[in-house]
C-alpha cells in the first residue's frame, strides 16, 4: 500500500512528522468532537418530565407525543414514544393532514443503520431530503417502554419548504415504516400506515391561579357505556344537580379519560339546559338517535369543552361561572365525540369531565357572548369556492349600549364553524383601527374545538367593535350552503369567555333582507334561468336555483361587503337591546392590523443535506 514499508522492497518516502502530527491532531479533534456532540445531545434533550402536553397519535396508542413550548427560544420541543417500532417513522406538519406538500422530520432504516433528518413531500408525495435541517435531533434511547425520540424545532425557520408553526390548531400527521428502506427517495407515502392527529401546539404560558381550600369536584361522566363499533359516534347522556343546589363558581375543569380509551375519546363537552323549562327527560344514547327526546336540543349553553391533546381550563382568580341556584337549570347534558377507526367491539367506557367548584363566590361572575353570524340562511356560501369569505359584526351601537363603562375582560375563545369551515378570526377594532386580535385559527378545523385560554387579557370598552371573519371551502359541493343549525349548513361563531357577566349574550349580524332580495332580483335580470322570489319560496330554495356563474358569485361577495347588515344586540332572554338595529351601516375600518413578520432564528451556517447516522442496533423484523 502507498506509503508502507514492505519487505524486500526500496523503502518508499514516508510522510513527514509534521504531516504525521497534523494527521494526529486532525484525529483527535473528530474523538473530541464526536464526544462532545454525544455529551451535547445528551445535555440539551430534556428530560420526560419537562414535557407536559401529551397525546396519542394513532388509534391504537402505540405513538405518543408529548412536547413543550418555548417563547423565549420561540421553539418547540418535541418527545416521540415509539411502543412498536418497525423500520421507522414519518412525523410532521400539513396545511390541512395531508400527506403532499408535507414538513416531516423522518426516522427510517435499512435493517442495519438507522437514520434521522429533516424532510419535506412534493405534491406528488415524494419525499426530499431538506436543504435546510431544522429538525435538530437531541436525543435518541431505548427502554423497555419502546424508543425515545427528542427534537428540537423553531416556530418559523424561514425555509419555504417547513411549515410556520403558529396559533391555533395543528394538523400533525405521521407514517410508520414496515419494511427496511434504503433511502429516503425509496420511501411510498402511500404504501405506509399513516394518520393525523389534531392539536393545539403553542399552549398559552398561563401563571395557574391559587385554588380555594373549600373546592368541591363533580364528574359529570359517561355511564360505563359501551363505545359502539363504528368510526364516529356523538354520545349524549343527561344528569341532574341535586334539588335546591345553591349558586356555585366553577373554577377549574379537566378531562376524565377511561384508562386505555386515551386514543379513543376525541372531545367532550358539558351542556347545561334552557332554564325556561322545569325538567328534561333522562337520556343515555347516541345523539343522532331517533329516540333522542327532542327537548335535550335546548341543552346549548357550554359550561366545559375539552378536546384530545387539551390540559385542565382554570379561570382567572377574580372570576368563575356561575351554576347552580335562581334562574339556572339543574339539568346538564354530556357530549362525547368517540373515534374509533379501529371500529374496536366491545369497549366500555366511562369518560367525561371533572367540574371543580367553590361556594365562596369570586368577585365577578363570568360570562359567555357569542359573536359573529346569526343562524339564518340568508348568508349562504356558493358551491365550488376554495376560500368564501363570510364576516360577522359586533357593532360599536351594540356594545356603547350593553357594556360597562369600564369593560369586560375576555380571557378565552372557542371557535366554531360546521364541515365547511377553513379559518376563522376575531379582531378588536376601535375607533375604525384594528387593535388586536381577540383569536385566530388559520388551520381550523370543525372536527378540533375547544375552549382556549387566551395569552392575555382582552379589554372590551363600550364603543369597541369585534369583528368575526370566516373563511370556506365547498369544493366538494354542488349547491348553496346556507347558514343555519344542521350540519351541511354553516355557522360562523366566536363564543367568548369573558368578565364581567353583562346582559349582553349575543352580538352578532346578518346581511339585510331587503337587499338579499335584490340581489335575487339582479340574478334574474341578467340570467337566462329565472330564480323564483315569491314570498312562499324560501331563501334556501331560491340560493339553490341560482345558477353559479362568475358574475352571480362576484355579485354575491360585493354584497355582502357593502350591504347593511341586520344587527342582533340581545340578552339572555332573547330579546333585542331596545333601539333601531335593522339596516345598519357596516363598520368602517381605515386602519387594518399589519400581518405578523416571522422571526427567523439566526443562520446555523451551511449544513449538508444529509441525515443523522443513529445506532439504535437491529431492528425488528416479523
Amino acid at each position: 500500500l502507498p506509503g508502507m514499508q514492505t519487505t524486500g522492497s526500496k523503502p518508499c518516502p514516508c510522510p513527514s512528522f509534521k504531516l504525521r502530527e497534523v494527521a494526529s491532531m486532525y484525529f483527535t479533534m473528530i474523538a473530541v468532537f464526536l464526544v462532545i456532540l454525544v455529551v451535547a445531545l445528551q445535555g440539551l434533550a430534556p428530560r420526560g418530565s419537562d414535557f407536559p402536553y401529551k397525546v396519542p397519535l394513532d388509534p391504537q396508542g402505540l405513538l405518543e407525543l408529548s412536547w413543550n413550548v418555548s417563547y423565549p427560544e420561540q421553539a418547540v420541543h418535541f418527545q416521540l414514544l415509539l411502543r412498536d417500532l418497525r423500520f421507522g417513522l414519518l412525523f410532521g406538519m400539513s396545511d390541512r393532514g395531508e400527506f403532499e406538500n408535507a414538513d416531516l422530520a423522518v426516522l427510517w432504516s435499512d435493517g442495519h443503520n438507522s437514520y434521522f433528518g429533516d424532510a419535506w413531500s412534493d405534491a406528488k408525495g415524494q419525499l426530499h431530503m431538506d436543504s435546510q435541517q431544522d429538525y435538530q435531533l437531541l436525543g435518541a434511547r431505548r427502554d423497555p417502554e419502546g424508543l425515545y425520540l427528542v427534537f428540537r424545532r423553531a416556530f418559523s425557520t424561514c425555509d419555504p419548504k417547513d411549515y410556520l408553526i403558529e396559533d391555533g390548531t395543528v394538523h400533525l400527521i405521521y407514517g410508520i415504516l414496515e419494511k427496511p428502506v434504503h433511502s429516503l427517495h425509496a420511501i411510498n407515502i402511500s404504501a405506509i400506515h399513516r394518520g393525523l392527529q389534531r392539536v393545539q401546539l403553542l399552549k398559552p404560558n398561563i401563571t395557574i391561579p391559587e385554588l380555594p381550600s373549600d373546592m368541591k369536584t363533580m364528574e359529570i361522566t359517561a355511564p360505563n357505556v359501551v363505545i359502539p363499533s363504528q368510526e364516529t359516534t356523538y354520545w349524549c347522556y343527561m344528569m341532574e344537580l341535586p334539588a335546591d343546589f345553591p349558586k356555585h363558581h366553577i373554577i377549574m375543569y379537566e378531562p376524565v379519560i377511561t384508562a386505555g380509551n386515551e386514543a379513543l375519546v376525541h372531545h367532550m363537552e358539558v351542556f347545561q339546559c334552557a332554564a325556561e323549562f322545569d325538567s328534561f327527560p333522562h337520556y343515555n344514547g347516541p345523539c343522532d338517535s331517533k329516540m333522542k327526546p327532542d327537548r335535550l336540543n335546548y341543552c346549548r349553553h357550554v359550561l366545559a369543552a375539552w378536546a384530545m391533546g387539551a390540559q385542565a381550563f382554570y379561570y382567572p382568580k377574580e372570576a368563575g361561572l356561575a351554576f347552580g341556584g335562581p334562574g339556572s337549570s339543574r339539568y346538564l347534558r354530556l357530549e362525547i365525540h368517540y373515534h374509533n377507526p379501529m371500529v374496536y367491539e366491545g369497549r366500555r367506557d366511562s369518560s367525561g369531565i371533572r367540574l371543580y367548584y367553590t361556594a365562596t363566590l369570586r368577585r365577578y361572575d363570568a360570562g359567555i357572548m357569542e359573536l359573529g353570524l346569526v343562524y339564518t340562511p340568508v348568508m349562504a356560501i356558493p358551491p365550488g369556492e376554495n376560500a368564501f369569505i363570510l364576516t360577522g359584526y359586533c357593532t360599536d351601537k351594540c356594545t356603547q349600549l350593553a357594556l360597562p363603562a369600564a369593560g369586560i375582560r375576555i380571557f378565552a375563545s372557542q371557535l366554531h364553524t360546521h364541515l365547511a369551515g377553513r379559518k376563522v378570526v376575531t379582531v378588536l377594532s376601535r375607533d375604525g383601527r384594528e387593535r388586536q386580535v381577540v383569536n385566530a385559527d388559520g388551520h381550523y378545523s370543525p372536527h378540533f374545538q375547544e375552549i382556549r385560554m387566551l395569552k392575555e387579557l382582552v379589554a372590551v370598552f363600550p364603543g369597541d367593535e369585534l369583528i368575526t371573519t370566516c373563511m370556506y371551502n365547498t369544493e366538494d359541493r354542488s349547491r348553496a350552503t346556507v347558514g343555519g343549525f344542521g350540519i351541511l349548513e354553516e355557522m360562523c361563531v366566536n363564543y367568548v369567555h369573558y368578565y364581567p357577566q353583562t346582559e349582553l349574550e349575543l352580538c352578532k349580524s346578518a346581511v339585510d333582507p331587503g337587499y338579499l332580495h335584490r340581489y335575487f332580483n339582479l340574478v334574474n335580470r341578467f340570467n337566462d334561468e329565472e330564480v323564483c322570489t315569491c314570498p312562499q319560496v324560501s331563501v334556501p330554495q331560491q340560493f339553490y336555483s341560482v345558477p353559479w356563474n362568475t358574475f352571480n358569485r362576484d355579485v354575491l361577495k360585493s354584497l355582502y361587503s357593502f350591504a347593511p347588515i341586520s344587527m342582533h344586540c340581545n340578552k339572555s332572554s332573547a330579546v333585542r337591546f331596545p333601539g333601531e338595529w335593522e339596516k345598519q351601516p357596516l363598520p368602517i375600518i381605515i386602519e387594518k392590523m399589519q400581518e405578523p413578520v416571522p422571526r427567523c432564528p439566526p443562520a446555523p451556517g451551511p449544513q449538508p443535506a444529509a441525515p443523522v447516522p443513529l445506532n439504535l442496533g437491529p431492528l425488528r423484523r416479523d
